[in-house]
């Protein structure tokens, strides 16, 4: 079956995370995807091996699957070039370096678009290409820092600031520079012109946080530090202590409330004009209002706290009250397999006599569905094959390798084993 990307050829001159997690997603929608590598030990995630002795690990792997890997040194005239020799044959060019590293080699958009003039050419930074932080590095927790995001996590005004416990915005650069390059090959497409695309770790960010972005930026309203609570404000949105563990719980809706409420044994909160603002929670629609909140969570807590978040989960979930039982991440995966109560993709990579598993990529294709049959590349492993398709011959590729400007498979195998 033919995946929707076949045909196009991708460069990708990024490592760590958001650039390869914007070309993994390109290869597993079928293009094929050469990513460049320094020749001497490869990209940096290679060497994050928890003591495995393999230049795959899971870490790597996970977001270079279906890729090949072209150990090539841009940093010497000759390596320079064979990349602009190959992207006269390629449709996309990605790279995350600072802004002007790739310049210094003749690599930047004018460079690549001199030698293919439609070239859909993606840079991804931390503070974009322009402005007076341009230059700066970036990583997720310091842009998490700077664009506010920390100072929405937590509890209260004074608490320390909190970052979220994964690279959620490297994440989400990632997954925003895929969708902008696939928009830019359909623009092709239909018009025939390339793009050049300015990703940036800040604008990501800000997408995260996008209702709060727009509401501060219209209306001036400032953010606050909701803790666990949901977006509506209502108290019982929110995360309580059970008897057996905590449960998340989303009644933002009087409909809801009172559904909670009956559950809870509480329901003369429906009728308490102290707690709630009973004009509105009697409307037809809207949300939970209260007139005292701290008196409605206490009674919340108190209700919470006697009860059991496992059958609180099952019971307000059956009365149409979103409802969820705080887990740990293996917790949920642990429990998908066995019970099956999510329908996940299972996309199972061949990586190196071992299986590496995934959940996919976010989404599923009834036409188009399923990964790639290849793990991620050991370094170098594709240099011959993909220098060889470019019109070199063997005694070329032996000479560029004697100096040091490329490094095939055989080369890096024989430096492992040593």
């Amino acid at each position: 079956m033919s995946k929707p990307l076949e045909g196009v050829r991708v460069l990708d001159l990024s490592h760590v995370i958001a650039g390869p997690l914007a070309s993994f997603y390109l290869a597993q929608l079928g293009a094929e995807v050469i990513k460049v590598e320094p020749p001497l030990a490869g990209e940096v995630l290679r060497s994050m091996k928890d003591g495995a002795d393999t230049d795959t690990p899971t870490g790597f792997a996970a977001i270079n699957a279906g890729k090949q890997s072209l150990a090539l040194d841009i940093r010497t005239q000759e390596g320079a070039g064979l990349l602009r020799s190959l992207a006269a044959s390629a449709d996309v060019f990605i790279e995350n370096f600072r802004p002007g590293v790739v310049a210094r080699y003749g690599l930047d958009y004018a460079s690549i678009k001199a030698v293919r003039p439609d070239i859909v050419y993606c840079s991804i930074s931390g503070f974009g290409q322009q402005g007076g932080w341009a230059l700066r590095g970036a990583y997720d927790h310091v842009v998490q820092a700077l664009t506010g995001m920390m100072m929405m996590s937590g509890e209260g005004d004074d608490a320390p600031p909190l970052k979220v416990g994964f690279p959620v915005i490297d994440v989400a650069v990632g997954m925003l520079a895929a969708l902008s390059i696939v928009s830019s090959l359909h623009r092709r497409s239909r018009d025939g012109a390339g793009q050049y695309i300015d990703a940036s770790m800040v604008q990501a960010s800000l997408m995260l946080m996008y209702p709060n972005t727009c509401a501060s930026l219209t209306d001036g309203t400032p953010t606050r530090r909701v803790g666990n609570r949901g977006y509506t404000g209502s108290p019982a949105a929110d995360t309580y202590r059970c008897a057996d563990g905590w449960l998340a719980v989303a009644a933002n809706t009087p409909a809801q409330f009172r559904k909670l409420a009956a559950a809870l044994g509480i329901e003369e909160l429906c009728d308490d004009a102290r707690a709630l603002d009973l004009a509105a929670f009697n409307q037809p629609n809207g949300f939970v209002v209260p007139n005292d909140r701290r008196y409605v969570v206490e009674r919340l807590r108190q209700a919470f706290a006697s009860r059991s978040a496992v059958q609180l989960e099952d019971t307000l979930s059956l009365a149409g009250v979103p409802a969820a039982r705080v887990r740990k991440l293996e917790e949920f995966l642990h429990e998908v397999d066995a019970t099956g109560c999510v329908s996940l993709p299972d996309y199972r990579f061949n990586q190196g006599g071992r299986e590496l598993r995934t959940r996919g990529i976010g989404f599923d294709f009834d036409q188009d569905g399923g990964p790639t049959q290849s793990g991620a590349p050991s370094l170098g492993q594709d240099t011959r094959a993909v220098l060889a398709k470019a019109g070199l011959d063997e005694e070329t590729i032996a000479a560029l390798e004697r100096a040091g400007v490329i490094r095939t498979q055989t080369e890096a195998a024989a430096s492992l084993a040593s």
